[in-house]
């Protein structure tokens, strides 16, 4: 038995294992840079812990995704390969078995996540609860839409050699379709307000610094993220086991593009100047375990020195009082570099 046109579901199935390790692998690099770029010279009680936390857990939530994928490969080829009348066809395509179920949840949790995230970023640099009412409620469509797809996928069964029933296709389509909306909003948003930040430090003042990179790393990361979602859109009306391929390759994908924002922004912490969510310009003395310091501005202090040179000696006058020269400068305080007069006689 064959399960629509395109190519078999085992042969999909290989593919998809083969794809996903190598995201996975990467995904495994990208944690450990994450987690280096968060504790790297830093005390326990300077680490961001709940970006340590979210970390941690989209990298428990990828590897068991990898784990069920493996155990579920191995039941299809080898375990009940034999036992059903459609061979590994058949095991394949009966989506409601839990091992495909389970994936399909740590999907939607991730994706959750994700988009948390982000939203959260928003907040944080926007100081506004406004800003983010909107993603907000496009986040909680997507838990919605999220969960009526896994109800979807553990009821379905395969009518009319197609994998996914028309009720399951409809809630995955929403379910992505409010996903790219969301994540494309949250991070325009976001991008958005790095920008204007960076436009007002750089019109007031003179130092120089770096947040065009950060603003890249989370705009690729939104295009990367919204494609892979894109192709799931796809590949659920052209393909019939393109969407098997695509659902599980966004665990990795999901891990990876916040891990890229996540490093980007904790190595942008490392550097000398940071952005606050005020748009106010500190450096790497101001902070205190993550908090922001103000100092208020010190009056300078310019001392003027003048040195008299005669033929029998020479004599350093400091303000109002006379010393002989030792050939030593005198020590500035301040930012002005000090006005030397030399007077001969």
């Amino acid at each position: 038995m064959t399960f629509g046109k395109g190519i078999p579901l085992d042969s999909a199935v290989i593919m998809t294992i083969v794809l996903e390790s190598i995201l996975y692998g990467f995904s495994v690099l990208m944690f450990i840079g994450t987690i280096w770029a968060l504790t790297y010279k830093r005390h326990m009680q300077d680490v961001n812990r709940p970006i340590s936390a979210v970390a941690v857990l989209l990298f428990a939530l990828s590897t068991a995704h990898m784990v069920i994928d493996i155990i579920r490969t191995e039941e299809g080829l080898i375990q009940y390969r034999d036992e059903l009348p459609g061979r590994p066809d058949a095991f394949f395509a009966d989506i409601s078995r839990e091992t495909f179920v389970i994936n399909n949840a740590i999907v939607v949790l991730q994706t959750l996540l994700g988009d948390g995230v982000v939203i959260y970023r928003c907040y944080v640099v926007w100081q506004t609860v406004w800003v983010i009412i909107l993603p907000s409620m496009l986040w909680c469509g997507v838990a919605v839409t999220g969960g009526y797809s896994i109800y979807s996928v553990s009821h379905t069964t395969s009518v009319s050699r197609k994998v996914f029933s028309l009720a399951t296709r409809r809630w995955i389509s929403a379910f992505s379709g409010l996903t790219i909306v969301t994540n494309l909003l949250s991070s325009g948003l976001l991008a958005y307000r790095i920008w204007e930040i960076e436009r007002n430090v750089a019109n007031s003042r003179t130092t120089k610094i770096t947040t065009t990179s950060i603003l890249r790393v989370v705009m690729d990361a939104a295009i990367l993220y919204s494609i892979a979602l894109l192709c799931t859109l796809i590949t659920l009306v052209c393909s019939n086991a393109g969407p098997l391929v695509m659902m599980e390759l966004l665990t990795p994908i999901i891990s990876i593009v916040f891990y890229m924002i996540i490093i980007r922004i904790a190595m942008g912490k490392n550097h000398s100047h940071v952005l606050t969510g005020c748009g106010e310009l500190t450096t790497g003395s101001e902070r205190d375990g993550g908090n922001l310091r103000h100092y208020p501005p010190k009056p300078l202090q310019v001392h003027i020195s003048q040195f008299t040179h005669t033929d029998g000696a020479s004599v350093c006058r400091n303000g109002s009082q006379d010393r002989p020269w030792t050939g030593k400068e005198v020590s500035v305080e301040g930012n002005l570099a000090p006005r030397n007069q030399m007077i001969h006689e």
